[in-house]
């Protein structure tokens, strides 16, 4: 019997690996013999470089960068040797999280750090880049990366080195004469725009200080105008150019990215479908399973290919939501947290509550794998 487990993070408690192997330490005593295939998942949010990154057998690396307000940081990235591919998340270097100790600035906020990032991948022979675009304390529309890989702004035909405060006065941009080739996916799973009322600054800009739309929405529509006219490039309007506040837009832009939906970003690296299709049955999981789970979710994403290919799936998950919705995606749901425990100490005790549920399953487990 072969038996894939497929899980993301337990948030807070686990990650995605180690979960995975909690979970197999107690289906060992339900399925002696059984084959195990540990394939951590992730959905594009916190967590996604790690699980991809364990997943593709690589290795973690750390590069010197700066966070969204210019202090100097080190930031990790996933790098697998073997197919010359970096995996990485703009938050590790211009992150909201990184910057909650100070007062956000939203003027002064760039993603000049997750440029250095990319380069730093660029100069580490990178084919391939998949980054996760989450969290970001940004509203730049990429304007940073632009810098960090060598494009040139000019006013009045002088080079000068423009902020969000002054790329008005930029009336030519110019790529870099020798920008490395590299594929680059972008996973992102919102459809916003650069501009207007569904737009980055004023759908994502408030939550990182941004009050005054206007003044930002000029800034960002010169700066998608220089690259119209200069570079012959304009994804302002495609779906998801407003993620991390302009982000999308100006990785399309200036590195020709394609934006992809998280999980599938995630399934197609590690092979999920095909690993799915071997299996005899399916487990997947993470810290909890509602109704938000269904709105492209990591373990849903895995239920619904295992009913596309007719196996068995069995979610397991901190506390699960007793819908319709979500059972009518899975064969079992299994809640790891007692009712009566604290929350605190259940996540303390993740790894050991995921065993002991699991087990006390064994009977409809062993019921589903007949």
């Amino acid at each position: 019997m072969r038996i894939l487990i497929a899980n993301d993070k337990f948030k807070g408690s686990l990650a995605a690996e180690k979960a995975g192997f909690h979970i197999k330490n107690s289906l060992e005593n339900v399925f002696p013999g059984a084959i195990f295939d540990i394939c951590p998942i992730a959905d594009g949010g916190e967590g996604t470089a790690l699980a991809m990154t364990t997943a593709l057998a690589g290795e973690w690396v750390h590069a010197q960068t700066q966070d969204a307000h210019g202090r100097p940081l080190e930031a990790p990235f996933g790098w697998v040797a073997s197919s010359a591919t970096a995996v990485m998340e703009m938050s590790a270097a211009s992150g909201l999280a990184i910057v909650q100790d100070i007062e956000l600035n939203p003027f002064k906020a760039s993603t000049l750090g997750t440029g250095i990032l990319i380069q730093s991948a660029l100069q580490r022979g990178a084919k391939r880049i998949l980054i996760g675009i989450g969290g970001s304390a940004t509203n730049d529309g990429g304007l940073g990366v632009a810098l960090a890989l060598g494009y040139q702004f000019k006013r009045q035909g002088q080079e000068f080195t423009p902020t969000l405060e002054t790329i008005l006065e930029a009336d030519q941009v110019e790529r870099p004469t020798a920008l490395p080739s590299c594929e680059l996916i972008v996973a992102c799973d919102v459809d916003n725009p650069l501009l207007g009322p569904h737009g980055a600054t004023r759908v994502y800009g408030p939550q990182k200080g941004v009050r005054d739309f206007a003044w930002f929405e000029q800034r960002l529509a010169h700066l998608a105008d220089l690259a119209r006219r200069d570079l012959g490039v304009d994804p302002r309007d495609i779906p998801g150019a407003g993620a991390a506040g302009g982000l999308g837009f100006g990785l399309m832009a200036f590195l020709g990215g394609r934006l992809v939906s998280g999980f599938d970003m995630v399934a197609s690296q590690v092979g999920l479908e095909a690993r799915v299709a071997a299996a005899d049955l399916v487990i997947t999981g993470e810290g909890r399973l509602d109704a938000q789970s269904l709105q492209g979710k990591g373990p849903v994403g895995v239920a619904r290919l295992a009913r596309q290919l007719g196996k068995k799936i069995v979610g397991v998950a901190g506390s699960v939501d007793d819908s319709d919705a979500l059972r009518a995606q899975f064969d079992l749901l299994i809640g790891i947290k007692p009712a009566e425990m604290p929350l605190e100490e259940a996540m303390r005790r993740t790894g050991e509550l995921l065993e002991s549920a699991v087990r006390a399953h064994a009977a409809p487990l062993r019921a589903l794998s007949s």
